[in-house]
């Protein structure tokens, strides 16, 4: 294979098999339980990075179902989500992510910057409740629960929140192990179709892990619930500040 060969088909490694295709990437029934809490904003200020502002002490802890997706196939991802502003507009950025599907991980990192890990979240109904956990190897590490379809939402409010941007801190390092690459990232959901979305009742509880450490945002106060079931496109993203510039 020469030079221009090489150019010419990379996209991702390894290069005669990428771990995941290209884009775009359509999910079809992508299922949410997202459950919003209080807390403690020292902690939360020591992992989300400037120039990203906190409006509130807030964090919103996600089950996301994704049966159906070109590209990345079946899988399920949790993690925590917060709300911040940047650049005078409102939006979300990513804490950390779990999830069981190698392509979904390897594209989400390398693409984005989504920060992603290997892990075994659920989401199911049982019975009258909607019930989401997460489990690092053998230790659970979070489990959610909430009731199942007790009361409409608003779905332009739903969809508004959807629409909103999204902020991810991009890190690749070099090959002497330090960082090549650290970068805020921006990026939107696309093509949204909402088909359903609900409120209720909503508990969450984590318990302290190592390698997980979603505890170390301690749960102060449930704020709200939203469950949800939408199409949707995940769009490819842009950047927005280079932590490296000079």
């Amino acid at each position: 294979m020469n030079e221009d060969e090489v150019r010419e088909r990379a996209f991702a490694m390894p290069l005669t098999s990428p771990a995941f295709p290209c884009g775009p990437y359509r999910f079809f029934d992508r299922e949410f339980m997202n459950i919003t809490y209080r807390t403690d904003p020292d902690r939360l200020r020591a992992v989300v990075p400037e120039p990203l502002g906190l409006p509130e002490p807030l964090v919103k802890y996600e089950f996301i179902r994704m049966p159906d997706s070109t590209g990345f196939g079946d899988y399920t991802e949790t993690g925590q989500v917060v709300p911040v502003a940047f650049g005078g507009r409102s939006g979300t950025y990513q804490v950390a992510m779990y999830l069981n599907d190698h392509p979904p991980i390897a594209g989400g990192r390398e693409l984005w910057g989504f920060p992603k890990k290997l892990a075994s979240p659920t989401l199911r109904k049982e019975t009258d409740t909607l019930v989401g956990t997460l489990d690092y190897g053998p230790v659970r590490v979070a489990t959610g629960t909430m009731g199942y379809k007790h009361q409409s939402a608003d779905a332009e409010t739903v969809l508004a929140g959807l629409r909103e941007p999204n902020w991810l801190l991009k890190i690749i390092p070099h090959v002497d192990g330090t960082a090549r690459i650290c970068e805020l990232v921006e990026y939107y959901l696309e093509d949204i179709t909402l088909k359903e979305c609900w409120t209720g009742p909503a508990a969450l509880e984590f318990h302290h892990h190592a390698l997980a450490p979603v505890a170390d945002l301690p749960i102060l106060e449930i704020v709200s619930a939203v469950h949800l079931r939408a199409d949707l496109t995940l769009g490819l993203g842009k950047v927005v500040h280079d932590y490296l510039a000079r």
